[in-house]
């Protein structure tokens, strides 16, 4: 599957906001949204006393923004879609379920890696497993009493083990169950739209994808 492989950070800069693409490093004074808060370019300090995007400008950011928090492109974002609207309930938080029910999101959420694309990397090489079952696809999606952990072989890796130092600042969602000492989580239920804590407005992606 197609991926980002440019600087993240210029992500960050160019919604206006900290997408926590970086982990721990988001938290610090390198973050790059600290050091240069404006639209990257070489116009882009001029971009910020432009007038307040509206409309059809306002739905595509918050469509650009959702991708990249969780790292996907357009067609499978697309896809993620049409598969919510298929649901019964509200397609923009069926959408955000979906999102979240990502094994790269989840492996994030609970702590093994600081970022998503940490995560991803981590499924990607093979890493984790759910249910005892090795997965490398970061797009798989859990269900309710999935358990997920890391493989035997992978607990003495630095990056998990410091990961997992980290979680006590960070939290785990009541979605998502954790046992640090044994490398291994629990996804208790489905997640909610309360479970979701970044600043999304779902609707205008929904309003979007109407027109």
């Amino acid at each position: 599957m197609a991926r980002y492989t440019g600087p993240v950070c210029k992500l960050c800069r160019r919604e206006g906001m900290k997408l926590f693409l970086k982990g721990q490093r988001c938290f610090t004074e390198k973050c790059g949204i600290e050091k240069r808060n404006f639209v990257p370019g070489e116009h882009g300090r001029n971009v910020r006393m432009r007038s307040k995007v509206l409309g059809y400008g306002l739905q595509l950011r918050e469509k650009q923004k959702v991708k990249r928090i969780y790292g996907i492109l357009e067609r499978q974002f697309r896809t993620y879609f049409e598969r919510a609207a298929r649901k019964k309930g509200i397609t923009g938080e069926m959408l955000l379920q979906l999102l979240e029910r990502r094994l790269d999101n989840v492996v994030c959420r609970l702590g093994f890696a600081g970022s998503r694309p940490q995560a991803r990397q981590l499924v990607r090489h093979g890493h984790i497993a759910v249910n005892g079952r090795r997965v490398n696809i970061p797009s798989f999606l859990v269900s309710r009493n999935d358990e997920v952990t890391v493989v035997q072989r992978s607990r003495k890796n630095p990056t998990i083990l410091q990961s997992l130092q980290e979680v006590p600042g960070r939290g785990v969602p009541a979605w998502l169950s954790l046992d640090a000492d044994n490398f291994k989580g629990q996804v208790l239920e489905l997640p909610k739209r309360a479970d979701v804590n970044m600043p999304i407005e779902e609707q205008l992606i929904v309003e979007l994808y109407s027109k």
